[in-house]
C-alpha cells in the first residue's frame, strides 16, 4: 500500500499508471480527480478502495467502471451525501461494504442485492438512516451485518430471514429500535446475536424452533428490556449468553435451567437468581457482577461441578456465601471483591489457582484452612480493611507467586 495523502496529483497520476497489480487505494481529500476515469482502466486488479469524504460525483464515476476485482468497499465522512450510486450493482465481486459517518444517507439502493458475493455490511454512525432495503434477501452468501449508532433507525427487514448462510447480527445503539422482526426465527445458520444499547424486547426468540446454530446472545444497556423468553431453552446450540446493565431486566426465567448446552453465562444488576440455573450441567464461566439486592445464593451452586471460573463481586447485602462451594472441584478462579458486609469466606477450595477477595471492607480474619490452597498462585486481599491477622497456615501455599496485601488499615505483620 502507498500512502498518497501529502503527494501531487500529476505525481499520484503518474505513478499510479504504473501499478497494474495495485491492491489497496486511498483517495484523500486533497486531491482533485479530473482524470480519474483513465486512472481506473489500468487498475483491473484492484480489490480494495477506501474513498473518504469524496464528493457523489467522484463516487459514481469510480464505481460506474468495471471494478470486477474489487473485494472490499470503504466509503466514510460524505457529510453532503443523501443516496448511495445504483451502480454499486457493477462491483460483482464485492464481499465487504463499510459505510461510515454520514449525516444524511437515509437508505441503501436496492441494486445492492445484486452483488451475490456480498458477505458483510458494516453502517456505522449514519444519522439519518431509518432500514435496509427488502432486496438484501438476494446476496445468497450475505453472512454478517453490523449497525452502529443510528438514530433514527426503526426497522430492521424481515426479509433477512431469507438469508440462507446469515450468521452474524449486531446492532448497536439504534436508540429508535424496539423490536426485531419475528421473521428472524427462520435463520438457521445464525450463530451470534448482539444487541446493544436498544429494544424492549426479544419476542422472535419465543420461536427458536428454527434457530438451530445460535451459540452466542449478548445483550447490553437495553434499559428497557423487562424480560427474556422463556424459549431461550429450546436453542440446542446455545453456549454463551451475556446480559450486562440491562437495569430493568431483574430476574431469569427458571427454563434457563434446561439449557444443558451452556458453558458461559453472564448476567449483572439481578435482583433474583433463579435455583434452576444450577441445573446448568456444562457450564464453565458463570458471572453474575453487581446484583446489589441479592441478600443470598443458592447452595445448590455445589451441584455445577464443571465451573471452573465463578465471579459473584460487587454485593452490597450478601453477608456470606453458600457453605458448600467445596464441592466445586473443578473451580480454579473465584472473584467475591467488594463485599461491604461479608463477614466469612467458604473454607476447602482446594482446586483454586486464583482468589481475589479485595475490597471485603467487612472481613476480620481467614479461615485456618486457607492453607489447603497448594495449587493457589494469585492471592489478591487488598483493601480488606478490617483484616487485622493473616493465618500462620498461608505458609503452606506453596505455588503462591503474588500477593496482594495493598491497604491494610490495620495489618500489622505477615506471618512468619
Amino acid at each position: 500500500m502507498i500512502n498518497y495523502k501529502y503527494i501531487g496529483l500529476t505525481s499520484l497520476l503518474n505513478r499510479i499508471n504504473n501499478y497494474t497489480s495495485f491492491i489497496i487505494f486511498g483517495l484523500f481529500e486533497y486531491l482533485s480527480f479530473n482524470s480519474l476515469s483513465n486512472v481506473f482502466e489500468n487498475l483491473k486488479t484492484l480489490t480494495m478502495l477506501n474513498l473518504g469524504q469524496q464528493p457523489l460525483m467522484i463516487l459514481i464515476s469510480i464505481i460506474s467502471h468495471n471494478l470486477t476485482t474489487l473485494t472490499k468497499l470503504k466509503i466514510s465522512n460524505c457529510l453532503s451525501l443523501i443516496s448511495l450510486p445504483n451502480e454499486l450493482n457493477n462491483l460483482t465481486s464485492l464481499n465487504m461494504l463499510d459505510i461510515s459517518w454520514y449525516k444524511s444517507l437515509t437508505s441503501l439502493p436496492n441494486e445492492l442485492g445484486n452483488p451475490t458475493s456480498l458477505t458483510i455490511i458494516n453502517i456505522f454512525k449514519s444519522i439519518s438512516f431509518t432500514s435496509l432495503p427488502n432486496e438484501l434477501d438476494n446476496l445468497i452468501s450475505f453472512t454478517m451485518l453490523k449497525i452502529f449508532y443510528y438514530t433514527n433507525f426503526i426497522l430492521l427487514s424481515n426479509k433477512l430471514s431469507n438469508l440462507i448462510s446469515f450468521i452474524k447480527l449486531n446492532i448497536s445503539w439504534c436508540k429508535s429500535l424496539t423490536s426485531l422482526p419475528n421473521e428472524l426465527s427462520n435463520l438457521p445458520s445464525l450463530t451470534t446475536l448482539k444487541i446493544f444499547g436498544c429494544l424492549n424486547s426479544i419476542p422472535f426468540l419465543n420461536k427458536s424452533d428454527n434457530l438451530t446454530s445460535l451459540t452466542i446472545l449478548k445483550i447490553s444497556l437495553c434499559l428497557r428490556l423487562i424480560l427474556l423468553p422463556n424459549e431461550l431453552h429450546k436453542l440446542i446450540s446455545f453456549t454463551t449468553l451475556n446480559i450486562f446493565e440491562c437495569s430493568s431486566l431483574t430476574s431469569l426465567p427458571n427454563e434457563l435451567g434446561n439449557l444443558t448446552t451452556l458453558t458461559k453465562l453472564n448476567i449483572s444488576k439481578l435482583k433474583l437468581l433463579p435455583n434452576e440455573l444450577c441445573s446448568l450441567i456444562s457450564l464453565i464461566i458463570f458471572n453474575i457482577p453487581e446484583c446489589s439486592s441479592l441478600t443470598s445464593l443458592p447452595n445448590e451452586l455445589k451441584n455445577i461441578t464443571s465451573l471452573t471460573i465463578l465471579n459473584i463481586s460487587e454485593y452490597s447485602s450478601l453477608t456470606s456465601l453458600p457453605n458448600k462451594l467445596s464441592k466445586l472441584t473443578s473451580l480454579t478462579t473465584l472473584d467475591i471483591f467488594k463485599y461491604s458486609n461479608l463477614t466469612l469466606l467458604p473454607s476447602n477450595l482446594i482446586s483454586l489457582i486464583i482468589f481475589n477477595i479485595s475490597k471485603c471492607l467487612s472481613l476480620i480474619t481467614l479461615p485456618n484452612e486457607f492453607g489447603n490452597l497448594t495449587l493457589l498462585t494469585i492471592f489478591d486481599i487488598s483493601r480488606c480493611l478490617s483484616l487485622t491477622l493473616l493465618p500462620n497456615e498461608l505458609n503452606n501455599l506453596i505455588s503462591l507467586t503474588s500477593l496482594n496485601t495493598f491497604k491494610y488499615s490495620k495489618l500489622t505483620s505477615l506471618p512468619n
